[in-house]
């Protein structure tokens, strides 16, 4: 059983949008905090966003403040990722994290998706 399933990745152009998708398997989740990361060739895995279990907290790295967004719709037992203003800097394979604290660091997240992948072209 894969715990938690990315989607909505692909090709887009420097200044543009995507948003990507989180699905959980079940509703335990809704008592994660939920972070995004990502990993470029070359690079280690960095912390993209986190929001807390009920939506009351969020956090940002500073690459990407002001221009991803990140929510969750506990109804569906999603999160999102809504990336503006894209940058070629942003391509990154992109995965969804489930910690049960509010973390940044990505040894701490207990589940992990496959991965989607972001690539921006200038």
């Amino acid at each position: 059983q894969v715990p938690l399933v990315e989607s909505g990745g692909g090709l887009v152009q420097a200044g543009g949008s995507l948003r990507l998708s989180c699905a959980a398997s079940g509703r335990n989740f809704n008592y994660y905090a939920m972070g995004w990361f990502r990993q470029a060739p070359g690079k280690e895995r960095a912390f993209v966003a986190l929001i807390s279990w009920n939506g009351g907290s969020t956090y940002y790295a500073d690459s990407v403040k002001g221009r991803f967004t990140i929510s969750r719709d506990n109804a569906n037992v999603t999160v999102y990722l809504q990336m503006n203003s894209l940058k070629p800097e942003d391509t990154a394979v992109y995965y969804c994290a489930a910690a049960v604290s509010e973390v940044v660091e990505w040894e701490a997240y207990d589940y992990w998706g496959q991965g989607t992948q972001v690539t921006v072209s200038s």
